[in-house]
């Protein structure tokens, strides 16, 4: 039997470079997103270019069942790729509270939730990879994004201790913590003219491609770039509150009108 990777976030940026280096690799697929047409346009390109089966999954992984729709579609894979996700920009008390809870069901809930419907095939299997895909944010605290960097670190957190629960089975956990890359990421965050963005933001296929030969190697957290592992260093080397103040810096919109 052929291996099957499932991918979610799969319409764009990570998601898409994920997808084609399990293509490459001769995995089939399943891809999930909310926007149908892009998928169907990315499965036939996949296909067509690594003979590979590709399914695609249209849902919306921001709502309550989310993981329960995908594994009634998808009932095992053997590479699972937790990419979807998105954050919020501006002060907590002023953000819409149905947008705070979708970015804590996608980024947390559906997460952790598909990685317990696929993790018991995979031990049973006895191989089996799960990608976490986090950021830099989980090594720091957020003011102005507060939900997405406590929901990052979370992820991190979960990531590694998975991975050593699961030591010998078998089945490696890995969590791939990149900082600001080029992907559609800052406009869904309505924050393009945080500062943070102002910078150079990494390629989306080098940053997969990280992520992905840590997973193949099995390593526990990947953190690409030597800018990135310096933010990663910080809460070690630097004040509290000094670095509470940088990471304000760095997102934090003083013009913006903070509301969705």
């Amino acid at each position: 039997m052929r291996k099957l990777a499932l991918v979610t976030g799969a319409s764009g940026g990570l998601g898409l470079e994920f997808a084609r280096l399990l293509a490459a690799d001769g995995y089939d697929l399943a891809l999930v997103a909310r926007s149908g047409p892009t998928l169907d346009d990315i499965a036939d390109r996949l296909r067509g270019a690594h003979s590979v089966a590709v399914a695609t999954i249209v849902q919306d992984l921001a709502v309550d069942g989310a993981a329960d729709a995908v594994f009634a579609r998808v009932p095992r894979c053997d590479v699972l790729v937790n990419n979807a996700g998105f954050a919020s920009n501006g002060r907590f008390d002023r953000l819409p509270e149905d947008r705070v809870r979708q970015e804590l069901l996608l980024d947390v809930v559906t997460l952790t939730a598909l990685t317990r419907k696929y993790l018991p095939g995979m031990v049973e299997r006895a191989g089996g990879k799960v990608l976490n895909v986090a950021s830099t944010a989980a090594f720091l605290p957020g003011p102005f994004m507060a939900v997405y960097y406590a929901a990052k670190a979370y992820v991190l957190s979960f990531s590694e201790a998975l991975a050593e629960e699961l030591r010998g089975t078998g089945v490696t956990v890995t969590c791939l913590c990149p900082g600001a890359t080029a992907t559609g990421f800052a406009d869904r965050a309505e924050m393009r003219d945080a500062p943070l963005f102002k910078l150079p933001a990494a390629d989306a296929a080098a940053v997969a491609k990280a992520g992905y030969r840590g997973m193949a190697r099995g390593k526990r957290v990947v953190v690409p770039g030597i800018s990135n592992k310096l933010v990663a260093l910080s809460p070690h080397i630097t004040p509290r509150g000094l670095l509470l103040k940088l990471s304000r810096n760095l997102v934090e919109q003083p013009n913006k009108e903070h509301r969705s």
